[in-house]
Formats: structure tokens, C-alpha cells, sequence
């Protein structure tokens, strides 16, 4: 079993930064497919980015492509996801999620879930 805990969220204005964490326990992380999902309020959880298990494969949703950068470092069980040029409408809840089987942009075909971690973009 794997628990994921996120970290990094907050209020920022439009236009800037936040690097987002989760950090993930367990020996066997380096063998999970990893995502980032968010949720923002009234809204269904949407597909954010993903990660292959080694790292070399990347996948990312329209609205994050070219701003966002997911990233894992398999040695401290940590994925990352570098969020740059922030808009309002990023502001949601963002949650990561590990998947045993492969790389997924479905969120029901993740086995694991952070509980969150809560990103708010000012205009």
C-alpha cells in the first residue's frame, strides 16, 4: 500500500508560481505511474499530469501543457509538479495519485490518493 501526502499549495497571484510536492511512503514507488488531478468547486476531478514509473514519459492535460512540469525524484519517493504563469482558473484542490498498472489520465484507474492540497489563484 502507498500514502501520499501533498504539499506546496497556497494563495498566489495571477501570473506567478508554486511548486506543488507529494511525497509518497512505501519501498515500491519507484514501480508506480503517478498523476496530478485537481479539483475545483461544483467541478468534476480532472486530469492534470502524469508520470511514467521511471520518469522518461510525461503526459499532460490541454490546459496545462507548456506551464506545468511533472517531475518525480524515485530516491526521495517524491513527485512534483512545477506550475509557472498561474491563472484563476487554475485555482482548485490538486491531488496526486500513484497507479500501479500504467500511466492513466482517468482518475478511476488510480489505485492511491493524497487527500490534497489547496491552490488559489488571485486575479
Amino acid at each position: 500500500q502507498v500514502q501520499l501526502v501533498e504539499s506546496g499549495g497556497g494563495l498566489v497571484q495571477a501570473g506567478g508560481s508554486l511548486r506543488l510536492s507529494c511525497a509518497a511512503s512505501g519501498r515500491t514507488f519507484s514501480s508506480y505511474y503517478m498523476g496530478w488531478f485537481r479539483q475545483a468547486p461544483g467541478k468534476e476531478r480532472e486530469f492534470v499530469a502524469a508520470i511514467s514509473a521511471s520518469g522518461s514519459f510525461t503526459y499532460y492535460a490541454d490546459s496545462a501543457k507548456g506551464r506545468f512540469t511533472v517531475s518525480r525524484d524515485n530516491a526521495k519517493n517524491t513527485v512534483y509538479l512545477q506550475m509557472n504563469s498561474l491563472k484563476p482558473e487554475d485555482t482548485a484542490v490538486y491531488y496526486c495519485a500513484a497507479d500501479r498498472s500504467s500511466v492513466s489520465r482517468r482518475a478511476s484507474e488510480y489505485d492511491y490518493w493524497g487527500q490534497g492540497t489547496q491552490v488559489t489563484v488571485s486575479s
